[in-house]
């Protein structure tokens, strides 16, 4: 027994964050377009204008989010194999169906591996990052919302959409976990009932002198103690899951100094719910030196605190897509009708052809899996062709080669676009529908879907990257198909 408490004290010195990076989308709403539609109906809406908020676009949810943040999380740590992935989301698109799995199949990641989804309220991506760094195997924690709020709210201006993603273990961790401690309180300062879209939301001064304030001072005190810190030993503090203003109250109860306290990225991106606090501990990793201390302090349901400190191994590490060069990259948008159509709020008239029964065939689909999933192909061991799909045969007409193809990853390749289509005619909820063909650099020529793309942007020539979307929805039986498809690699090196 004395063995095992030895091992287990071990781990714990050795754990912590490896790597993490977060995914913002790149559609920027401004507040001010939420206010001039709705302050008819309430015009206190005006003191909240400034600024926007990121939304995701007709293909995105809270795992193709997820996605692109464990992709960009994994492609700054190379040689990085996860015996776990979790996923933590409280706007999963799947009540019964491991997402968690969808998101390993999506990063390409082996079958023998243990995959869990964390749910059910804000503080589950914060929880999940914990229960990896307790843990110490190495983990991929991935956390995304997606949340909807009601037309002409507070919360739609305040809300925003995001992901990210944390891997853990005991390979050169840049951030070094000390120790975590948890509060559980059922105050209730908002829900979402089981069948509900949108979140019912108690009074703000009452959340905020009865809740807020009280439970989080608390759990930060008992954190620090449990480490033997004082307030002031920590050189950036994170206080997700309230405003900036709220942040404030609790630093100054807790004897915090105003200039530790982190950026609560209000004003430039929203609140993203279980991926908030996740993604402001990016942003400040991204910007912080070796041997400084953290505090982080969700509060939801009470509070989820723990405490990390910087090695030397961070000077080295670097992220090639920051929070700021994110928040920095994005493309406004004033158009609050296609927001709230993107969001599913209003039910758009796309004509006869969007009547069609768009049943998935899940047979075919699990046959092609890998494929369409994971996004592989083949390589031909013969002449060196990539192509997609694999096939039994290789598609060079000087080979053709039979049984010779391997596996050959396509979605981390970048190509151009070789043919395109505006297609004002096909069905699709941001219209008009773009697809043609892609000649990826290093061989191989698909006919994809393009997305972020604005009418009249496509040209032949243009250099595009790979992104899981949304590639379809059954309404009817509430089925979400998901495919690869080709951006702009522009927007990514903006980033």
């Amino acid at each position: 027994m004395l063995n095992g408490v030895i091992a287990t004290e071990r781990r714990l010195l050795d754990t912590g964050i490896i790597s993490i990076a977060a995914y913002l989308p790149r559609l920027r709403l401004a507040r001010q377009a939420i206010v001039n539609a709705n302050k008819w109906a309430n015009p206190a809406l005006a003191s909240l204008a400034k600024g926007h908020r990121t939304i995701c676009t007709h293909d995105e949810d809270s795992l193709t989010m997820g996605v692109e943040a464990g992709r960009n999380c994994m492609a700054a740590t190379p040689g990085f194999s996860a015996d776990l992935v979790q996923f933590a989301s409280t706007t999963a698109p799947f009540a019964d169906r491991a997402n968690a799995v969808i998101l390993a199949e999506a990063l390409a990641l082996p079958a023998d591996l243990r995959c869990a989804d964390f749910a059910g309220f804000q503080g589950c991506g914060v929880t999940a990052l914990i229960d990896a760094l307790e843990n110490g195997r190495p983990t991929l924690t991935v956390a995304a919302d997606k949340r909807v709020a009601r037309v002409a709210s507070a919360q739609e201006l305040t809300l925003g959409h995001g992901a990210a993603a944390v891997a853990t273990g005991t390979r050169n961790p840049i951030a070094r976990f000390v120790v975590a401690h948890c509060t559980s309180v059922d105050f209730v300062d908002h829900y979402r009932a089981a069948k509900a879209q949108t979140d019912y939301l108690l009074e703000e001064r009452w959340v905020r002198d009865e809740g807020h304030i009280k439970l989080a001072p608390a759990a930060i005190k008992a954190v620090l103690q449990k480490a033997a810190w004082q307030a002031g030993d920590a050189d950036h503090v994170i206080i997700a899951g309230v405003g900036r203003n709220v942040a404030r109250q609790i630093a100054d109860l807790c004897a915090i100094a105003p200039d530790r306290l982190a950026d609560t990225l209000d004003a430039s991106c929203g609140e993203t719910g279980s991926a908030h606090a996740l993604i402001m501990l990016c942003h400040v990793l991204e910007r912080a030196a070796p041997g400084q201390k953290i505090l982080l302090a969700n509060v939801a349901q009470g509070c989820q605190t723990l405490l990390l400190e910087t090695t030397d191994a961070i000077a080295a590490w670097k992220s090639d897509h920051t929070v700021r060069q994110q928040l920095d990259s994005g493309v406004e948008d004033e158009n609050y009708l296609r927001f709230l159509s993107f969001s599913e709020q209003i039910d758009v008239d796309w004509g006869v052809r969007a009547e069609r029964d768009n049943r998935t065939a899940l047979s075919a689909f699990n046959r092609h899996r890998k494929a369409v999933t994971g996004f592989i192909g083949g390589l031909c061991t013969a002449c060196g062709a990539r192509q997609f799909p694999k096939g039994q045969y290789c598609v060079n007409p000087e080979c053709r080669q039979s049984d010779a193809l391997v596996d050959e990853p396509f979605q981390h390749k970048t190509g151009t676009v070789k043919s395109y289509t505006e297609d004002w005619l096909a069905v699709t909820t941001n219209p008009p529908l773009r697809y043609g063909n892609v000649s990826f650099d290093d061989g191989g020529v698909i006919m994809m879907e393009f997305s972020d793309f604005e009418p009249g942007q496509l040209a032949v020539g243009t250099p595009v990257r790979c992104v899981f979307r949304i590639k379809d929805r059954d309404p009817r039986r509430r089925f979400h198909r998901y495919f690869w498809k080709a951006a702009p690699l522009s927007m990514m090196k903006a980033r």
